[in-house]
């Protein structure tokens, strides 16, 4: 219980994040992407924040020999990059430019409502059960 409510408090932080720094919104993410066009390089900031943070926290995380609110970390154990990895990446960032947004600005964006985030998450869905058809069975 204890575990759920600190993994809640933090999803409400990060979408507080999101929102604050406009995250949710796709025309400011669409136009920190359109470096040859209407370029609003405010969001450089966010990512800036966001790095300094992560660096600081990982250098921090390492030294523990268990995670403060769990049994052990939770590590990937893939560690090659392959075929799927890199048509994943490229997917995932065309859709980003297409629709200026991410996993976690559009989960922001359900608790706005938005029909637009609705529509990436189902796109999203369809994604992950494309991928299990087509790779899944190859492994």
């Amino acid at each position: 219980m204890k575990t759920n409510l600190i993994a809640l408090l933090s999803g409400v932080i990060f979408g507080i994040g999101l929102f604050l720094s406009q995250m949710i919104n796709p025309n400011k993410v669409l136009n920190f992407l359109d470096i040859a066009g209407h370029f609003d390089p405010s969001l450089i900031f966010v990512m800036v924040g966001a790095l300094s943070v992560a660096m600081v926290s990982f250098k921090w995380i390492r030294k523990l020999s268990v995670p403060l609110f769990g049994d052990n970390f939770q590590l990937a154990k893939k560690t090659i990059i392959d075929r799927p990895l890199i048509i994943g990446g490229c997917v995932f960032g065309v859709g980003w430019g297409m629709t200026g947004y991410c996993p976690g600005p559009v989960v922001a964006g359900l608790g706005l409502f938005s029909v637009e985030s609705v529509v990436m998450v189902v796109a999203i869905c369809v994604g992950f059960f494309a991928y299990n058809a087509l790779f899944e069975r190859n492994n």
